[in-house]
């Protein structure tokens, strides 16, 4: 049984909702990425000061990639909640877990005043925020999907996914105007809580915003579909979970496979970046960070472009050319970020991360056309967010350790090349979804079903 169709959002309502996922999406991943930046660059001396620099260094990518961990169990249980209660309600509880970490991270005492128990207190508010996340992107997404038409669906929804960059440019703007106006000695000692304060502020705007908008119509629809079935029949609901895997677990692989070059590239050219350009290269933390800057606002335009010809070619075509793109880039970045100029390291970030967003664009609409109404929520976020223990978590501090065992660039090209690799044959192997109707997938549609083309 289809889930009832539902009238198109107006493009006043739609732009409202873009706006509202944009913005909260910004704000969670301001969050997220402001402690990779702190990560690479004060961390490791705040918090692990008892280890030589290249250790502290990986020790405070570990908690990093802790956040990741804590992603997956995000992911099972907003898409559960999400599936059955809406999209709404848990994207407001991510906004507030995230933000209320975010800003206690602000307030923690470093290793010289508690010991031990500083890092500790750091890595559980670490899960804190990867929790979060785990259930802000398929909410954000999905949200902006289902109010739109098929017609232009990569585009609009591609709009959450800027706040990827959005958060980034936010995050590392706020870092770098420290670094600027701040003695190196200040930022270290006080500077550095600012921005994670700030995301207090920034979070009361973003649920203010986020509090206005309207519940899915498709959702809404497929819930009123399930009452309806369950009291003509008795006909109760499996758990989303339950389904996701017997029912998509194709697609599950397909996100996950579809993750590894975008998540592992995007975290090695704007975390590892850091690192390797000062410690490696010898540039200083302005310059490597003002690179980042400038290259995350060039990726924030150029993502809804490329989604927005992710309606003209497809979903596939479109990640592909991100993919292999970012595979062949590689070697070039290195060789560019290793002549140790601002402008070699400017085009060697800026190049990556438009490549990047051939693949982060389409991938909001790609993974939301994959799954049914009722199990979208569990399906696009455990696609997503269970890859990211395997790609992004890792990739710094993956990165980082092949740098020191190696003290060459090498290894971390073939790395992000494997990766790539990986998410071509993924690619290859799903199916074109583009025109799909959102409030026309069938709740129970075998994984081997072919999408419709109808639209």
């Amino acid at each position: 049984m289809a889930a009832a169709t539902h009238a198109p959002t107006p493009p006043g309502s739609l732009k409202r909702i873009v706006a509202a996922s944009l913005i909260g999406t910004t704000i969670e991943w301001y969050d997220f990425f402001l402690y990779g930046s702190a990560a690479a660059l004060v961390f490791n001396k705040l918090f692990f000061p008892e280890s030589d620099p290249m250790v502290g260094t990986l020790l405070s990518f570990l908690t990093y990639a802790v956040g990741f961990a804590a992603r997956p169990l995000g992911a099972l249980v907003f898409g559960h909640y999400g599936d059955r209660l809406g999209r709404k309600k848990l994207l407001v509880l991510s906004l507030l877990l995230m933000g209320g970490a975010t800003f206690a991270i602000g307030l923690l005492p470093t290793h010289a005043t508690v010991g031990s128990a500083a890092p500790l207190l750091l890595t559980a508010l670490r899960l804190v925020q990867g929790f979060a996340l785990g259930g802000e992107w398929g909410g954000a997404v999905l949200l902006v999907s289902e109010h739109g038409d098929a017609e232009r669906r990569g585009f609009w929804a591609s709009w959450p996914q800027t706040g990827a960059p959005a958060g980034q440019l936010l995050a590392t703007g706020v870092l770098s105007a420290l670094t600027a106006l701040l003695s190196e000695s200040a930022f270290g000692s006080w500077g550095w809580r600012i921005p994670f304060l700030l995301s207090g502020v920034l979070v009361m705007v973003g649920l203010w915003i986020r509090l206005s908008v309207d519940e899915s119509p498709v959702f809404k629809a497929a819930l009123a579909a399930a009452e309806e079935r369950k009291a003509d029949a008795g006909q109760a609901e499996k758990m989303p979970l339950v389904a996701v895997v017997r029912d998509h677990w194709r697609d599950v692989l397909v996100a996950m496979g579809a993750r590894m070059a975008e998540n592992i590239s995007y975290y090695v050219i704007t975390a590892f970046i850091l690192v390797y350009a000062t410690t490696q290269v010898g540039l200083s933390k302005q310059t490597a960070l003002n690179a980042v800057l400038i290259g995350s606002a060039v990726h924030f335009a150029v993502i809804p472009l490329w989604g927005a010809l992710s309606d003209r070619l497809g979903r596939r075509p479109v990640y592909l050319i991100g993919a292999v793109g970012v595979g062949l880039w590689m070697f070039p970045f290195f060789a560019l970020i290793d002549q140790g100029s601002f402008g070699s390291l400017l085009l060697a970030v800026t190049v990556g991360l438009v490549l990047h967003g051939a693949m982060y664009a389409p991938q909001a609409a790609f993974f939301s056309e994959m799954f049914a109404t009722r199990m979208r929520y569990s399906g696009a976020s455990i696609g997503a967010q269970f890859s990211s223990v395997a790609a992004g978590a890792p990739a710094p501090l993956i990165a980082t350790a092949l740098l020191a065992d190696y003290d060459s660039s090498t290894p971390i090209a073939l790395y992000v090349i494997a990766a790539a690799l990986l998410t071509v044959v993924a690619v290859v192997c799903a199916r074109e979804t583009r025109h799909r109707d959102l409030a026309d997938v069938a709740e129970t549609a075998p994984a081997d079903t072919p999408v419709r083309a109808d639209a």
